[in-house]
C-alpha cells in the first residue's frame, strides 16, 4: 500500500509540472504575437495640403532621396516627399 501512494504523489507532481510548462508555453506564445504585432501598427501621415492618408505599416524614409515610401490599405506601394508631410503618427 504505501508503494502505491508513492506512485500516486509520482503521478501528481508530473502533472503539475506539465500544466506549468503548458502556461508558460502558451505566455511565451502570446508574448510573441503581441511584440510581432505591435511592431506593425498602422499609420496616419498628415499632409501640408490637408489629406489624411493612413498606412498598413510604418512608412520608411529614404535619406538620399528624402522620399517616405508606405503601403496603403490596399498593399499598394506609394511614395510622398518628405517635405510634404506635416505629421505622422501611430494609429
Amino acid at each position: 500500500m504505501p508503494h502505491l501512494l508513492k506512485e500516486q504523489r509520482m503521478e501528481s507532481k508530473m502533472t503539475s509540472f506539465n500544466h506549468g510548462r503548458n502556461f508558460t508555453f502558451a505566455f511565451a506564445m502570446m508574448a510573441s504575437v503581441m511584440s510581432i504585432s505591435a511592431c506593425s501598427g498602422n499609420y496616419v501621415i498628415s499632409t501640408n495640403d490637408g489629406h489624411m492618408i493612413t498606412t498598413h505599416g510604418k512608412p520608411v524614409r529614404d535619406k538620399e532621396t528624402g522620399m517616405l515610401s508606405y503601403k496603403d490599405a490596399d498593399g499598394n506601394m506609394h511614395q510622398l516627399q518628405q517635405h510634404d508631410v506635416k505629421e505622422m503618427v501611430k494609429k
